[in-house]
């Protein structure tokens, strides 16, 4: 079943064709699928060490300009920060079958975040507690948050959280959601300096091995705007107590707590009506951050 109505399907006979006819020096190696539970891209294995990306909209305006930032920010941000982030190799046209560009990066070997794969929470929280201050540290350039997407204040979304918390009646608690949501509204505004976020950081995101933190992927929504905006994996993937741990780590006040809360709230709200029947794992996901907002 589709999640976007505007979604486009690609095959892996197709993905071999690209990829013979824009880089042949990759002509011989083996495509294949890859299981994943993502929103906005199809993945192909190309060979042992190359990933394709393949957006499910591709005709969305703006989408080759956001291929080109995403490998911006990630040669922006190549060896700066603790932990792997996806190396850009190539930049695809369209062509027959996909009328899209398209995106290749090097494999990055791990599991996605969740209960079986991550060892012990308290290590894995500070691990990804220091990603997040390693990134905040980079230098902005004097750049602000550019007015539109994540990182900016919580209010203009209020609407639409309110919309989607209605129309997840019986999926939630999306009374007591609402009133969580308005304590985060109440919140005292971001009054900072702005910094650089990956304003991702769900579950499928973060790469584990050995139980372990290994890598972050996916800087398809990396911006500047509001730290709150990174606190979002204590509610979609830790436990309380490791949810603490990983704000020790990272030194949050009150307010900026409250915003992050916010953010787990507005991600999770919008996505749980939306993918309930296409994608049980996303659904699954937001009803768990949802849950945890009111721990």
């Amino acid at each position: 079943m589709k999640m976007h109505a505007d979604q486009v399907e690609i095959t892996g006979e197709v993905v071999a064709d690209l990829v013979a006819g824009q880089f042949p020096r990759w002509r011989a190696l083996p495509v294949r699928p890859v299981r994943s539970y993502g929103t906005v891209n199809a993945l192909f294995r190309l060979g042992d060490e190359v990933v394709l990306r393949f957006p499910l909209r591709p005709t969305d305006p703006g989408a080759r300009d956001e291929l080109l930032a995403e490998q911006e920010h990630a040669r922006r941000l190549a060896g700066r920060l603790p932990l792997p982030i996806p190396e850009p190799l190539a930049l695809g046209e369209p062509g027959e079958g996909y009328p899209g560009h398209w995106a290749a990066y090097r494999w990055i070997p791990g599991s996605t975040a969740d209960d079986r794969t991550v060892g012990d929470e308290h290590p894995f929280a500070r691990d990804l507690a220091g990603f997040v201050a390693a990134l905040r540290d980079v230098d902005t350039g004097g750049r602000r948050w550019v007015g539109q997407g994540r990182g900016g204040p919580l209010a203009p979304n209020d609407e639409m959280v309110r919309h989607a918390l209605a129309e997840s009646a019986g999926l939630t608690d999306s009374a007591g959601v609402a009133r969580a949501w308005r304590r985060c509204l109440d919140a005292p505004p971001h009054a900072g300096a702005d910094v650089w976020l990956h304003a991702d950081l769900m579950p499928g995101n973060l790469l584990v091995r050995d139980g372990r933190l290994a890598a972050v992927i996916d800087l398809g929504a990396v911006c500047v705007g509001d730290p709150a905006v990174d606190l979002m994996p204590a509610w979609n993937l830790l436990s309380p107590a490791a949810r603490e741990t990983y704000r020790r780590a990272l030194g949050v006040d009150d307010a900026t707590w409250e915003r992050g809360r916010g953010w787990a709230i507005l991600q999770a709200a919008m996505a749980l009506p939306y993918y309930v029947d296409t994608n049980p794992v996303m659904a699954d996901t937001a009803r768990r951050t949802l849950a945890a907002v009111l721990e």
